[in-house]
């Protein structure tokens, strides 16, 4: 078995059947998808059992780090490949991917694609590798860059082992946080070719929780500079969730609206609109609105 498939999901199930879809549709055929139910309550377990050959794991609803190290634990092939719910895989990307990782890096991603949650195209995400490499063993936290996505890499077990894994207290920010630790064992590799499309929702971990994940980027470059580990774990399993959900969400709702127009995507202006209903102060989307742009 080459490669591991890992995918965790929580009451993913509008999403879901598309997502499994492109990962069964890859051209290499030597892999495994694991997949853990992170509890979920909605359509996610009969969907899960409508597809033969994955292995699912259910579980009470931990969260999502705590549901990858449960997956990358299972994980029997000799390089993992992330995948989110929600997403899609062009047909090619693991045996591209696959490639480069025997040629002997320790973690490989892709260009990506990101769209707004009817599929429009908000933009278009790539890096170098070396640059990226550079950037998480050197960089500060106000200028670290990572990979394209998340859900994007691939990477040699051995090495995710070695380097201790997802770290439970890292609710978020827990790619940057392995992404770094892995970045000290070896190159990264990222491929130019867009084979991977990611949804951006106004309700999703990225949007809605961005104070957080900066606090846990901070902590996770103080823990490479070489911090109190015990401490700043510690500190990493109390940063919490935000609140004010409509104030995030708007956040949100203006990214993606400024991000079509910046498309020329006229649909932009429906989020504007849907930002300031969310938050009537939002003066950045009510100035978008009245310019036009």
């Amino acid at each position: 078995m080459r490669i591991s498939v890992v995918m965790a999901v929580y009451n993913g199930a509008s999403e879901l059947r598309a997502t499994l879809d492109s990962i069964l549709a890859q051209t290499c055929r030597d892999f495994e998808v694991i997949v853990v139910d992170d509890g979920s309550t909605d359509d996610t377990p009969s969907i899960l059992a409508a597809y033969q050959g994955l292995r699912v794991i259910t579980q009470q609803n931990s969260g999502l780090t705590r549901a990858l190290v449960r997956g990358c634990m299972e994980a029997r092939g000799d390089v993992i490949a992330r995948h989110d719910n929600g997403d899609r895989s062009h047909p090619g990307r693991f045996a591209k991917q696959l490639a480069k990782i025997d040629e002997g890096h320790v973690l490989v991603a892709c260009a990506t694609r990101f769209v707004e949650p009817q599929g429009d195209t908000m933009y278009i995400s790539t890096a170098d590798g070396e640059d990226v490499r550079r950037s998480l063993t050197r960089d500060d936290a106000t200028r670290i860059h990572a990979l394209p996505a998340h859900g994007s890499a691939m990477f040699r077990r051995d090495a995710y082992l070695a380097a201790g894994g997802y770290r439970p207290p890292f609710r978020f920010a827990q790619d940057l946080d392995l992404w770094i630790r892995l970045a000290q064992r070896g190159s990264i590799a990222i491929l130019d070719d867009v084979l991977y499309e990611a949804t951006f929702a106004p309700s999703s971990i990225s949007a809605s929780n961005r104070a957080a994940q900066v606090r846990l980027t901070e902590i996770a470059v103080a823990l490479r500079d070489g911090g109190d580990e015990a401490a700043l774990l510690d500190e990493a399993s109390r940063v919490a969730p935000a609140r004010g959900g409509k104030q995030n969400e708007a956040a949100a709702l203006y990214f993606i609206g400024k991000c079509l127009l910046r498309q020329r995507n006229p649909r932009g202006r429906d989020y504007l609109r849907q930002a300031v209903t969310r938050d009537p102060l939002h003066w950045r989307a009510w100035a978008s609105i009245l310019i036009g742009r």
